[in-house]
């Protein structure tokens, strides 16, 4: 009987169990699902970054500063949009110059969103924004190109670019802010002209051959200089050396002349020994060691050639 009793309370405390296990099972779920509920609604905003808060579709709030936010369930829905600068890489593209030449640019961008709302309502995305981007400055680049030849873009001497970076950054933002993307071009930079291909080739012989042609004109320049400053140079040498030749010759003449005002006035002082100088001077002049002189034995000439003085 004993057996029977414990089997009967056996089995009504099963369902009481349960009972218990669901309730439990429930509570669980209902703090699961409103903690889920607040999680979901809750959203940070961080440094850097714009929050876009769109209900149905429509920008109904953007949040700026950072912190915690939170949002209608179920209705609303947040878009993230960086606030700092970016750099975009603007595809290569192919350009013709005024000239009619092909060349090929490549170039890039720092941009950044200032408007998120008006973004997001007419480029949706970060990736459409920078495609329009990417188009209108393709189409000005090729617009202020178009309007230099082809040398002036790649000779420094004959460039007249000027501030062309300037003008397509001031440019691009004119068509931006037209069609209202909410987004600011800071600048825009020519990294690098390529020529196709297919022009490489004849264009680097032109400029070899140009290269030289300047190479030919400033040794042509250099010799004209030379033979200038050669002949001003031999002309200043002759001018010093006739000017040296005239003084040397007053000089000699003041000279010879003040040599015979001192034989006169020395000489002047005796006249017999001035005779016998001026004999002496002439036997130098013409006896030498095969000279033969005749003279009579009683001439004043030979007396003095053997000696005799009186």
């Amino acid at each position: 009987m004993s057996n029977k009793v414990i089997g009967i309370a056996d089995k009504k405390k099963v369902p009481i169990e349960w009972r218990g296990y669901t309730k439990l099972g429930i509570v669980i779920i209902i703090l699961l699902s409103a903690a889920l509920f607040v999680f979901n609604n809750i959203y940070i905003v961080n440094e850097g970054e714009y929050k876009v808060v769109r209900q149905f579709g429509e920008v109904v709030r953007i949040d700026k500063s950072p912190g915690l936010k939170t949002k209608i369930p179920f209705i609303q829905s947040v878009t993230t949009l960086p606030k700092y600068q970016m750099s975009y890489e603007v595809s290569e593209a192919e350009i013709n110059t005024k000239d009619k030449k092909r060349m090929l640019i490549d170039n890039y961008a720092v941009w950044r969103i200032v408007d998120p709302k008006k973004m997001i309502n007419n480029a949706r995305t970060v990736e459409n924004a920078e495609a329009r981007m990417e188009e209108f400055i393709y189409s000005v680049v090729r617009a202020e190109l178009g309007q230099l030849n082809y040398d002036e873009i790649i000779n420094d001497e004959k460039s007249s670019r000027g501030s062309l970076n300037d003008r397509v950054t001031e440019r691009v933002n004119e068509l931006l802010q037209k069609d209202s993307y909410g987004i600011e071009v800071t600048d825009v930079r020519i990294k690098r002209t390529d020529l196709p291909s297919e022009n490489e080739e004849s264009v680097f012989k032109r400029m070899i051959s140009e290269r030289e042609s300047k190479a030919q004109e400033y040794l042509s320049m250099g010799d004209a200089e030379k033979n200038r400053i050669e002949a001003d140079t031999d002309r200043k040498v002759k001018e010093i050396l006739s000017k040296a030749q005239a003084d040397a010759e007053v000089i000699r003449a003041q000279g010879e002349g003040e040599a015979a005002r001192i034989y006169n006035a020395s000489f002047s002082k005796d006249a017999e020994f001035y005779s016998l100088f001026r004999t002496l001077e002439s036997y130098k002049k013409t006896i030498d060691g095969e000279t033969v002189i005749v003279l009579p034995s009683d001439s004043p000439y030979a007396r003095l050639l053997m000696g005799y003085t009186n």
